[in-house]
């Protein structure tokens, strides 16, 4: 077959056109490239979120505006204030901040030779328990060293290596060419012969044949190939098949490649079977470590190849990996086919696939989503974009085409594991940084709204104006964009958006905080007896100091003051923040009633109070949720076996 898009390097042919457009293999690879992928887990985390507080705040500003208005108050001013409320508590600077917390991350993950394309993808990667590696180049260094040759009709090894430099062509900078040509001992040998014609290698005849002349201007035909092919050319049988198949054999139990080496001389009509040579692509030096520091962090690496089984099985045995190899003629043979829960869980617990060509990829990673697993796929082919794009994590190796790249989220500048490793870490620290944000995002949003119209509902004046809102909505906003830098715990499991943990948490502290600014107003109500302007400032003041501690509260799922401490971009911008706040109910400025410095202390100690009370029930619900999630999984397994039994 002639495929659509390929490239014909000689020769000519007359063909039937048996499809055009998509119905060619190129086209369907291009279709495949366009269906895949869904809504990234990071959408479907921000959605959540934003509906969540959305809906508590328009419900609290419609509670708030009807019993206003039943109490006649003017509409006008109303309506001001519940917008400014509305606006102020919608999270709508969410995405922003989320989004400027992995760009910021994506800067740092160049530096490591990984340049992301697509951001949402490093939430992907903090979530991804299974990597689907190529072998070679990734696993193994690419690069193919001579092994043992096993003579026939060949004089010596030197003279198999000889036909099978002559059956090769240096220019074309094939990695089987080049090892053959280097490992031949006499080159000036070598340039005495001729080649006239060469016939490169195609999956179809798997060998490489060439026309030579030699010193003595005698012409012959050398080939070198696969040693199956090869065999059957020279019509090889009784003990010299059963020679040739138990070297074939012995050199794959060791991890090695075998390739046969054959002549065609004068006016024989057979060719001569002159040897086998071993090839070996010797895995990475850092592979094994960088498998076991994966296996550490909660993520299986299974191994994806083109050799044979039994190749196969060395290598992972080499690379530290189970020798769990499973054949790529198991996967279903129609990509839209789902499998069976049996072969889904064999594909599931494989330890890599064999004998695999690029178009299995995409089967390989649509059974492992479908098993609730967060997938990455490496590849560098045009063939590979099709499973790059599917992938929840696709990953372009060092050297892809660009068909590769454009179809990957992740673009490897430097070869091997270890880079992918490296963006698992830091992928897990952006994580991190936006977990906590999304907790403070929650508990902020209902500490001012609850408060605000709880308070308004039970005194009936406005506990804080609609200029101190916007000016706590500005000064909250500039300590937050520095959540980007912030340093974070490194999880050693696989972390995905548990948004039931996420509100419970950023619900609870909020809550604190509705308590601990009711307790402002009134000790400044009941027992200083301000008026209500200087109530207002108190209140101010006291949502600002303890909504900034509440962001370093919410950083981590310890108490605050355990390490990893804040950056100190992050608590330099916070101490400004608060010294501005500070000044402003000191001074007022013409935007709210000043207060005395004593004053502020008072606020100052009662805000850092709250905060240890805030971090107190924050660890508690924490313990309270992992000791409800192992009760939680139980009752659902259970549902699961019920339903399906």
């Amino acid at each position: 077959d002639v495929l659509s898009g390929t490239i014909v390097k000689q020769g000519e042919v007359l063909a039937e056109v048996t499809a055009t457009g998509q119905n060619t293999r190129f086209g369907k690879t291009a279709g495949l490239v366009e269906q895949a992928k869904n809504v990234s887990h990071f959408q479907k985390a921000v959605l959540n979120i934003g509906n969540y507080l959305i809906y508590v705040s328009l419900t609290l500003v419609a509670i708030l505006v009807l019993v206003q208005l039943h109490r006649h108050t003017p509409w006008l001013d109303l309506v001001q204030f519940a917008l400014i409320l509305t606006v102020a508590s919608i999270p709508v600077a969410m995405p922003a901040v989320l989004s400027m917390t992995m760009a910021v991350g994506a800067m740092l993950l160049s530096k490591k030779k990984a340049i992301v394309t697509r951001l949402e993808s490093i939430e992907e990667m903090a979530s991804m328990d299974i990597i689907c590696s190529d072998k070679t180049g990734t696993l193994t260094q690419n690069k193919l060293t001579l092994g043992d040759i096993e003579t026939f009709e060949a004089a010596d090894p030197q003279e198999v290596l000889l036909m099978a430099s002559l059956a090769s062509r240096e220019e074309d900078r094939d990695a089987i060419d080049s090892a053959v040509i280097q490992g031949l001992t006499d080159n000036e040998l070598l340039a005495t012969f001729q080649q006239s014609k060469f016939v490169p290698f195609d999956p179809v005849h798997k060998r490489t044949e060439a026309t030579v002349r030699g010193p003595q201007g005698d012409t012959f035909l050398v080939t070198k190939g696969a040693p199956q092919v090869i065999m059957e050319m020279a019509n090889l049988t009784g003990e010299d098949l059963k020679k040739a198949d138990k070297a074939v054999n012995a050199f794959a139990a060791q991890g090695y490649r075998a390739l046969g080496v054959g002549v065609k001389k004068g006016d024989k009509h057979d060719w001569s079977f002159l040897g086998i040579i071993s090839l070996f692509d010797p895995p990475r030096e850092d592979s094994q470590k960088t498998i076991e520091k994966a296996r550490e962090y909660g993520v299986q690496v299974k191994m994806v190849t083109g050799d044979n089984l039994a190749i196969a099985k060395q290598i992972a045995g080499k690379l530290g990996l189970k020798s769990n190899i499973l054949k790529s003629d198991i996967l279903p043979k129609d990509i839209k086919t789902i499998p069976g829960d049996s072969l889904g869980q064999e594909i599931e617990e494989a330890d890599g696939f064999a004998e695999v060509f690029p178009e299995h990829k995409f089967s390989i990673v649509k059974i492992i989503q479908g098993r609730n697993h967060i997938t990455g796929m490496t590849g560098d082919g045009v063939n590979d974009a099709p499973a790059l794009k599917q992938a929840d994590v696709g990953i372009a190796v060092s050297g892809a085409t660009d068909a590769a790249r454009a179809a990957a989220d992740l673009v490897l500048t430097s070869p091997g594991l270890s880079v992918i490793i490296t963006a698992i870490e830091e992928a897990r620290r952006i994580f991190e940084r936006m977990n906590s944000y999304a907790i403070y995002r929650i508990s902020e949003t209902i500490r001012i709204m609850v408060y605000v119209v709880v308070a308004m509902l039970l005194f009936n004046f406005y506990p804080i104006t609609a200029i101190m809102i916007i000016l706590l909505a500005f000064l909250n906003d500039i300590p937050i964009m520095a959540i980007a830098y912030d340093h974070t715990r490194l999880e050693q499991e696989p972390v995905r958006w548990d948004m039931h943990s996420v509100i419970a948490v950023g619900t609870a502290m909020g809550i604190v905080g509705v308590i601990g600014t009711f307790g402002m107003q009134l000790l400044a109500m009941d027992w200083l007896k301000l008026s209500v302007s200087a109530i207002q400032t108190y209140v101010f003041l006291q949502l600002s100091v303890a909504g900034h501690l509440v962001l370093f509260v919410a950083r981590s799922k310890d108490h605050f003051w355990k390490r990893p401490w804040p950056a100190p971009i992050m608590v330099w911008s916070t101490v400004i923040t608060k010294v501005a706040a500070t000044f402003l109910a000191a001074y007022g400025f013409g935007f709210i009633t000043p207060i005395s410095w004593p004053e502020i202390a008072l606020i100052w100690g009662y805000s850092i109070c709250s905060a240890f009370v805030t971090d107190l029930v924050k660890v508690h619900v924490y313990r309270h949720l992992r000791h409800q999630a192992p009760r939680e999984r139980h009752f659902i397994s259970r549902m699961k076996r019920s339903l399906f039994s």
